[in-house]
């Protein structure tokens, strides 16, 4: 098998040496210096020529080998080394393919001043005052060095080696103004340098990406001083790194394993204003190589590679399988996903953070993913009107039904609510005048951290009428909350009842308790009769899901009239005969049996179909009732089963006495379905 012969004076040279190998792909690194030796892995696919060669010696090697291909993928400055490589192979009937660096895009600021040559920045330095930090390594240090008043005050930058040690003392540069150092080197680092040596300017050439050019530039902006830029122009001719991968595999009839990895960032942009985002999270998306999210987020950035407005899970997760195998071929890819607000607070971004990690777990992903938070709208409004909010309650109407809004505002001093927009303003507006909650009053962020925010204290009514789009989070003070009930025990006189028959407080209460709901309950109440249960287990909690299922028109009437009266949105009324109407409905994770209508056995054969871990409750009066709940229960594998007889009398007054007076005695059997 042929060999690929590689040129290398660069990260990437490094990188593609990598790759091959990791291909099980024979190849030559030709490297320059005993140090590009060091730092390079030994593998039995890979051979390694140390040492400079002129134009000659070059085609020497070339035509001892057996080279598929050859690879330039030197340093964009190295101009001379690139001449001697393409001299050399004229004649040659070998491609030779020539690794263009990836440029970050353009840094804009004002203190950045370019130059053509070294030699004109060299002239350009004498004009400043102050410390010089040259990150263009050794080879032209002696350009620098001609001004003496311009070498006394350099500190530079170089490679570990003995070679750019050597040239450094060779140009009269002490050792307290080297730094020998191997990157990348971060912002953070550039910037402590830059402190550490007191520098006043500088010096870096256009080396893109992995050259650390942002850095230097960001670094050097953070501290306040001018950057001096000894500009290239990209060749016209060349390929980027993953398509040298892609050449190569054609040559070489067989893949490039490409072994980078997804580095996933799921941000939270707070309000959504760049000025407003967290340190780590404008750093994050500063580092992007690629950024995805709703368009009004992406649309002031603008990443290395590209940017997508995908926000979901289902659109996301085909472009990263995507983009991993057939885009990207580096070292790492980082990939923001932006999301507003906070991104545990009411986000989307806790659901995609599972999925990415069920697709990295089950290795259909080679991905690192990380969350950082944003400021949420709720905690900027409340430091804009400078007062804490531990003490209030915190919902969200943005995109999802808000079960029982009435009764939170009733009963809570403050509530915060985050919405989709204005007309969300106008429906609190109108609940708030329907339900007679005038005397609370709005307080609107409008379009926070925007330029056009606001502040607004307002009435219901001004809510109703507010038409301005955008984004809003509210406050609703109620300077009456009433305090909810931490028990059940809805007096039998709050119903309104007619002539339905209503299952007595008492029983209610011991019926609910043995049902063992929770909060994340869905609940079947067969027979709701006049929904006294219903509503008393929808008052529970605003999460709880309750359906009082009705065969009988004039009880399903009382039943949405009860709903309404005690305003719980999370009871639904289900006019049906059971167990027919049942498997329409969300599965339920618990139910009650209050009547049945004679199908007791079809019913709990539905049930237990539907979910077999249920919790059921049922009720019997007659004697007849209670042998045939017995009997058909015996037909089902169950557990903690109980069963109880409850009589309640209550005082009837008749003159000056107080009698007691029996309610109908009623039989209570609990238990939980066994999945076998």
């Amino acid at each position: 098998m042929k060999e690929i012969l590689v040129f290398a004076g660069t990260t990437e040279g490094r990188r593609l040496s990598e790759y091959l190998a990791a291909s099980r792909i024979p190849h030559t690194l030709c490297v320059a210096t005993e140090y590009g030796e060091l730092v390079l892995k030994e593998d039995p696919f890979l051979k390694i020529h140390q040492g400079r060669m002129n134009q000659e010696e070059i085609k020497a090697f070339i035509q001892r080998g057996n080279f598929a291909a050859v690879v330039d993928a030197t340093h964009p400055y190295a101009d001379v080394i690139t001449e001697n490589i393409q001299a050399a192979m004229q004649g040659m009937d070998i491609p030779c393919l020539r690794l263009k660096r990836e440029l970050d895009g353009e840094q804009v600021s004002e203190s950045v001043r370019y130059f053509d040559t070294s030699e004109a920045c060299a002239r350009a330095l004498e004009e400043v005052e102050g410390n010089i930090l040259l990150t263009t390594g050794s080879k032209e240090l002696s350009k620098y060095c001609s001004s003496e008043t311009v070498k006394s005050r350099l500190y530079v930058r170089i490679l570990p080696s003995v070679e750019s040690i050597s040239l450094c003392v060779e140009q009269g540069i002490l050792g307290k103004q080297m730094i020998a150092m191997q990157g990348p080197f971060t912002t953070e680092m550039n910037e402590a340098m830059i402190h550490q040596y007191g520098i006043a300017c500088l010096v870096t050439k256009q080396s893109g990406r992995s050259g650390g050019y942002r850095q230097k530039i960001e670094a050097a902006t953070k501290s306040g001083i001018p950057v001096f830029v000894i500009g290239h122009a990209q060749e016209e001719n060349g390929y980027f790194f993953h398509e040298i991968c892609r050449e190569l595999e054609k040559l070489c009839g067989q893949a490039v394993k490409r072994n980078g990895i997804l580095q996933i960032t799921l941000a939270g942009i707070g309000m959504g204003h760049k000025n407003n985002l967290t340190k780590e999270v404008q750093d994050a998306i500063r580092e992007a190589d690629i950024l995805l999210g709703a368009e009004r987020m992406l649309a002031p950035y603008h990443p290395r590679l590209e940017k997508k407005p995908f926000y979901l899970a289902k659109q996301i997760i085909p472009y990263l399988r995507e983009i991993q195998g057939k885009k990207i071929c580096m070292e790492k890819c980082n990939v923001v996903v932006l999301f507003s607000g906070d991104s545990g607070f009411y986000s989307g971004c806790q659901s995609l953070f599972h999925t990415l990690q069920e697709e990295v777990n089950t290795g259909q992903l080679n991905a690192s993913v990380r969350i950082l938070p944003g400021i949420s709208s709720v905690a900027y409004l409340a430091a804009c009107m400078g007062e804490p909010y531990q003490d209030a309650a915190i919902y969200s109407m943005h995109g999802k039904p808000l079960h029982n809004l009435s009764r939170k505002i009733r009963r809570e001093k403050k509530i915060y609510l985050l919405m989709s927009g204005v007309k969300d303003v106008n429906r609190l507006g109108t609940l708030l005048m329907e339900d007679d909650l005038t005397g609370c009053e709005v307080v609107i962020g409008y379009q926070l951290s925007y330029p056009e925010q606001q502040i607004l204290r307002l009435s219901p009514g001004e809510c109703c009428g507010r038409k301005e789009e955008g984004l809003y989070v509210c406050l609703v003070r109620n300077p009456n909350p009433v305090p909810g009930q931490l028990t059940h025990g809805i007096p039998d006189g709050a119903f309104i009842r007619d002539k339905v028959p209503m299952t007595k407080e008492e029983v209610r209460e011991v019926s609910i308790c043995k049902l063992h709901l929770h909060r994340e309950a869905v609940v079947y109440d067969i027979g709701s009769g006049t929904g006294s249960i219903a509503v008393e287990m929808a008052a529970l909690s605003d999460e709880i899901q309750v359906y009082a299922i009705e065969q009988k028109k004039e009880a399903v009437s009382l039943i949405a009239q009860n709903k309404e009266k005690f305003q719980l949105d999370n009871l639904t009324v289900v006019e049906t005969r059971a167990p027919e109407g049942l498997s329409e409905l969300p599965k339920a994770t618990h139910a009650l049996i209050g009547g049945s209508g004679g199908n007791l056995k079809e019913i709990l054969q539905t049930l237990y179909d539907a979910n077999p871990t249920m919790r059921v409750v049922m009720h019997a009066i007659s004697m007849e009732t209670i042998c045939e709940m017995k009997e058909v229960i015996s037909m089902y594998p169950i557990e903690n089963e109980e069963m109880v007889q409850i009589q309640v009398s209550r005082t009837k007054k008749a003159g000056r006495y107080h009698l007691m007076q029996a309610e109908n005695p009623i039989w209570i059997c609990a238990f939980d379905f066994r999945k076998e």
